[in-house]
């Protein structure tokens, strides 16, 4: 799960170790890509190139509350037309967001960084992806093609971890 019940993030899901390490590929990224719902809100946030999903617009538009972010419908546009429009022809996307966002990536994906804490519970939870709970993140990532790297340790006291899934060849 990555929100609660309320489909927020709850503090009990924030680590320090893992906010570092989130906090630091987003800043080596060309684009973050999200949901309406999703917001890293960190001091570099305002100056990140972003394409936000939303079904408020028909393709692809400019956001007016933000001159790095554009908004973004997939049903009438291609990934690839709004990248474009953002700036962005080529580098590292950073996808965040919920379960609809993951997923629709999942056979794009070159590599998928999952985190896991696996002393928090949160029943009624947002699942981090489509088909959680009945199968887990593990089992999705590697029904698309994706293979488990070496796991790093984020916060040693709540065994928090991340693993690189990446695309086989």
């Amino acid at each position: 799960m990555l929100a609660d019940a309320r489909n927020v993030m709850p503090d009990e899901l924030k680590f320090e170790g893992d906010k570092a390490f989130f906090t630091a590929a987003l800043d080596r990224a060309d684009l973050i890509l999200h949901g309406r719902n999703s917001y890293e809100d960190q001091p570099n946030s305002p100056r990140r190139r972003r394409v936000i999903l939303t079904r408020t617009v028909e393709a692809i538009a400019p956001d007016p509350s933000n001159p790095n972010a554009t908004l973004w419908n997939p049903a009438g546009a291609t990934f690839e037309a709004a990248c474009a429009q953002a700036g962005v022809r080529d580098g590292t996307v950073a996808i965040i967001g919920g379960p609809g966002v993951f997923g629709m990536f999942m056979d794009r994906y070159d590599v998928f960084w999952l985190s896991v804490a696996p002393h928090v519970r949160l029943p009624g939870g947002e699942p981090c992806f489509p088909g959680v709970p009945a199968r887990t993140p593990q089992q999705i990532l590697a029904a698309h093609g994706l293979r488990a790297g070496d796991v790093r340790t984020l916060d040693a006291v709540h065994d928090v971890t991340v693993t690189p899934w990446r695309r086989s060849a």
